[in-house]
């Protein structure tokens, strides 16, 4: 019965083994098979192209521009700024095109050599298509950028937002300044002008006139008639007291 355990117990872990070892040989696997591919992918992108269009026409869209590149090769992505907000604005307010509309663009073929081609070639030419097209009569402004990746594009497109959000920050901070800087000119006109105010009524308080009343009184006795009259008075008693004089 011992020795019986004894080789199940072996059995049982020798399975547990087998089964480690399957789960990390597949793991392997996995790790090969993503490592190829994304060397596949790396080779891949190192043979691509891009080129740069400084100027999207009117009307132009991604998809327009995909179906009309794609003519001439194959295309991978495809990339469009759109235009400043403000210049759109006042283009709908002056009664314009009330689409979206670019400013520049971006596009990545799958071979830079078709990339290169199609640069040489359509550079400064007539777009053409169909007459009633919008953007018939404009012409290409379009530029192989050599040695550019489109990961070169992803880092300056996120160096882009990101000075822009610092420069919007920066436009809020100022504009917030101004406006504590309002606020606390506001706050001290007005304490200024209660002061003012309170002087005003003091100094009408102070001009007021005091009320001075007068009241008729009775002019004193001189001292002249006094004397004469007490030497009247001693004349008269030596007279009847029989006095000398």
């Amino acid at each position: 019965m011992a020795e019986e355990e004894v080789g199940v117990a072996r059995a049982s872990s020798q399975g547990e083994d087998d089964a480690r070892l399957k789960v990390a040989m597949e793991k392997e696997k996995r790790k090969e098979k993503r490592k190829r591919l994304l060397l596949k992918e790396a080779e891949k992108a190192e043979r691509r192209g891009v080129c740069y269009l400084s100027r999207v026409p009117p009307h132009m869209d991604p998809l327009k521009l995909r179906q009309i590149l794609s003519q001439y090769g194959d295309l991978q992505r495809l990339y469009l700024t759109p235009e400043d907000p403000a210049a759109q604005v006042r283009r709908k307010k002056s009664g314009g095109f009330r689409g979206q509309e670019f400013s520049e663009g971006w596009v990545e073929f799958t071979d830079k050599k078709v990339a290169k081609r199609v640069a040489n070639m359509l550079n400064g030419e007539q777009i053409g298509g169909k007459k009633r097209s919008s953007f018939y009569y404009d012409l290409w402004n379009i530029k192989y950028l050599s040695k550019f990746k489109w990961d070169d594009l992803t880092e300056e497109i996120a160096m882009k937002n990101a000075t822009r959000e610092q420069k919007l920050a920066m436009e809020l901070s100022a504009a917030k300044r101004e406006r504590d800087f309002y606020l606390s000119k506001v706050d001290q006109s007005k304490t200024l002008s209660k002061i003012g105010e309170r002087l005003k009524k003091k100094k009408k308080i102070e001009m007021v006139p005091k009320v001075v009343r007068q009241f008729p009184q009775k002019k004193p006795v001189s001292n002249d008639n006094g004397e004469n009259r007490a030497q009247l008075s001693k004349d008269i008693l030596a007279g009847v007291f029989g006095g000398s004089s």
